[in-house]
């Protein structure tokens, strides 16, 4: 029985971290393509947990607790939970509604986020982030290791007490190139997906020149403007800008004009 859908016969590369493909996998799969999953992350417990600790146990002094992904919800809030419930009088921020999801997932409610652009730049121009709401208050935020510190110095600009703690880590792939050069090498690899610069810098390095004229010529499908951004600086130039998140991602997929 022939596959039908708008993506019918249409290898398209899923790149977000294992735990956070499905959604878009099944998409992808409901539209009738073929999801190929190849992580270009892979994310761990952070190599010191004690600054998360120590963060939990000081809990009910912060007044803002950011949560920069869903990974920073998973990784941070069983160790903040195992010490008692979310305190009454502290705000939940996130970057993304992804992470609005996860925290949900967790019993935690009433989170503030932006509800169109999914960055720092939109979280700092929430009206709950404003220096007259921030001044002189405690903050925290869980992100991973390294990373844009856009956030923490604007809100400490803003009069903020900010601490920043890591409590996830994020590495380039181990499992090896061969199904996704496998793929291209058979004609089989019609895009790809791609969420993060930092997994795009990991893919372009591990490359030889065969891989990199294989990704020049593939459809790149990103999610923000900044990983478009980073992506030229690469130098690749067949990149498809979508909206936000997955179902920006999958919009953009079914938008395209496939060659025939």
């Amino acid at each position: 029985m022939s596959v039908v859908g708008p993506l019918a016969g249409r290898t398209i590369v899923v790149t977000r971290p294992q735990a956070q493909a499905a959604p878009l996998v099944e998409a992808i799969a409901a539209a009738g393509g073929v999801p190929l999953v190849f992580p270009l992350l892979e994310i761990s417990p952070a190599v010191d947990p004690q600054p998360l600790a120590e963060a939990a146990a000081r809990f009910n002094d912060y007044a803002f607790a950011v949560f920069i992904s869903p990974n920073a919800v998973d990784y941070a809030l069983p160790t903040i939970l195992a010490r008692g419930a979310w305190p009454a009088a502290l705000t939940p921020a996130a970057v993304g509604q992804g992470t609005v999801k996860a925290l949900v997932a967790h019993g935690v409610g009433g989170c503030i986020a932006p509800t169109e652009r999914f960055d720092s730049e939109a979280l700092l121009a929430l009206p709950e982030l404003a220096a007259e709401r921030v001044a002189g208050r405690r903050i925290a935020i869980f992100r991973g290791d390294g990373g844009r510190e856009l956030l923490a110095d604007t809100l400490r600009e803003r009069g903020a007490s900010v601490d920043c703690i890591t409590c996830y880590r994020r590495s380039g792939p181990s499992h090896g190139l061969v199904p996704l050069l496998a793929a291209w090498r058979g004609g089989q690899l019609d895009a790809l997906t791609v969420s993060s610069s930092e997994g795009l810098r990991y893919l372009v390095d591990l490359l030889d020149a065969e891989g990199l004229a294989f990704l020049q010529k593939t459809p790149l499908f990103v999610p923000h403007a900044r990983i478009a951004e980073n992506a030229r600086a690469l130098g690749l130039s067949n990149i498809l800008l979508t909206d936000a998140a997955d179902a920006g991602i999958l919009a953009g997929l079914l938008a395209y004009n496939w060659p025939q």
